[in-house]
């Protein structure tokens, strides 16, 4: 076998797709990873970097281009690192999404069933609910937008197809503002500067819209002027918040938050349940999409009126009261306690009192609920991008729940954590995908695993 040398170039035909939507082919027994080649295309590639485990080339000449190929409609596409489609049509996208579920659960999971559908979003532009521009200085005069892939270097940005038109206008008002009024952007170097992100949210089902500046310091005697260029360039707003966020480091919300003007937070409606929402809260950036999510994985829990239903890292407490309708009991667990103190405020604001909220994590919760006696028939899971801990799915079959639902936003730890499942007791039913982020590499899945009866 020959070695594989940086800058020569071969004629390859596309087989597949890496988890990043990248194309793979094989040369001499290795896997070779080029960005935007899709499955069935022959192209001229030159190998960029090889490593002990991957090696990465860059398309010189497409020499057979896919039926599936598109031409891209953003013109920031391959530049900023927030999108990875847009060069495919979004069957082909569907498709790839489905597959990557399906092979996370065939080689990681060791499992034999699989995804028999994915479901689509009606919408692949401007489908998200939340907008978060970087702010930098480039050229004297502050710019917004996103950075490249793996870098710090911002990509200024007049236009973003995956983002509300109200959140591309509000990042455009505050940069006008600051560059009107000489007001610095932040640099994480040296700590300097004012401005670090633009962040707005608006309601899917409801008019409310707010905006949030993140800054390392407020603005002073000029508030009032930046408070009244926003409302004339965005009417819509609801309100108006300042971030005062000191922290080092890449986290966007973190501080104090004070209220400039207007409401402190949105109402949005999802799955019929009334949210409030403030900017530093989590809530699905897709709402339509999260309710096919949700009402799949009601459709796994397979709830009666007498069914006690646990609902682990529940967060803001949406998939509680979506469970509570149909169950008799709902026991949400999450160790932050401020989601906890919002889902009950969400549980109250919707007037459903069959649901509790306990400020813990899946051990505690356990614990908590042999020490009451009780036994719930579904435990419902829907962890961070981590998945979940060991010790949390070892928790979880503590309980001895006839039905797991576990709803994810990684496959690759979906399957790590159904293969510990499947080790401990329960076999994997059903499966279903979910395109939460068209345009993205990114898929949501829920799954129902079942304890074995021996």
């Amino acid at each position: 076998m020959k070695e594989l040398e940086k800058n020569n170039i071969y004629t390859v035909l596309i087989e597949g797709y890496s988890s990043e939507a990248m194309g793979v082919c094989r040369i001499e027994g290795r896997a070779v990873f080029v960005p935007r080649a899709l499955p069935g295309e022959e192209w001229k590639i030159r190998i960029v970097k090889i490593t002990s485990s991957a090696v990465y080339a860059r398309g010189e000449k497409l020499l057979r281009p896919s039926p599936e190929r598109r031409e891209p409609d953003c013109p920031y596409f391959g530049k900023c690192g927030g999108c990875d489609t847009w060069h495919m049509s979004y069957e082909e996208e569907l498709r790839f999404k489905l597959e990557r579920v399906n092979a996370a659960l065939r080689h990681i999971g060791k499992q034999s069933v699989s995804a028999g559908m994915i479901l689509g979003s009606d919408r692949v532009e401007h489908y998200r609910n939340k907008g978060i521009f970087a702010v930098a200085e480039q050229n004297g005069r502050a710019v917004c937008g996103f950075y490249r892939e793996r870098s710090h270097d911002l990509i200024p940005m007049e236009n973003c197809l995956i983002q509300k038109e109200l959140s591309v206008r509000v990042a455009k008002a505050v940069i006008a503002f600051m560059n009107e009024h000489h007001i610095p952007s932040f640099l994480e170097e040296t700590g300097c500067g004012t401005v670090r992100h633009v962040f707005c949210r608006q309601a899917v089902n409801g008019k409310d819209a707010l905006a949030c500046i993140v800054a390392a310091r407020g603005f002073g005697s000029e508030t009032s002027l930046l408070v009244e260029q926003l409302r004339t360039a965005c009417p819509e707003l609801t309100g108006i918040v300042l971030n005062i966020n000191k922290s080092r480091g890449n986290t966007v919300l973190a501080g104090d938050f004070y209220t400039l003007w207007g409401e402190a937070a949105i109402r949005d409606v999802l799955c019929g349940h009334v949210f409030s929402i403030a900017p530093q809260a989590f809530f699905q950036v897709n709402p339509t999409q999260a309710e096919k999510l949700y009402g799949k994985a009601v459709e796994y829990a397979e709830l009666r009126e007498d069914s006690l239903a646990v609902d682990l890292y529940c967060g803001a407490g949406t998939i509680s009261l979506c469970l509570a309708e149909k169950a008799g009991h709902v026991i949400g667990a999450e160790i932050v306690p401020e989601a906890i103190a919002n889902a009950k405020e969400n549980a109250a604001r919707n007037g459903i009192s069959n649901v509790e909220f306990q400020c813990a994590d899946a051990g505690e919760a356990a614990k908590m609920l042999a020490g009451r006696g009780l036994k719930p028939e579904v435990v419902v899971v829907d962890p961070p991008r981590k998945g979940m801990a060991e010790a949390a799915v070892r928790a979880v079959c503590s309980m001895a729940p006839a039905r797991v639902v576990y709803v994810s936003c990684n496959p690759g730890t979906l399957a790590r954590d159904v293969l510990l499942f499947s080790e401990l007791g329960y076999s994997l039913r059903e499966a279903t995908a979910v395109d939460m982020f068209p345009r993205t590499c990114h898929v949501e899945s829920v799954v129902k695993l079942t304890r074995d009866e021996t």
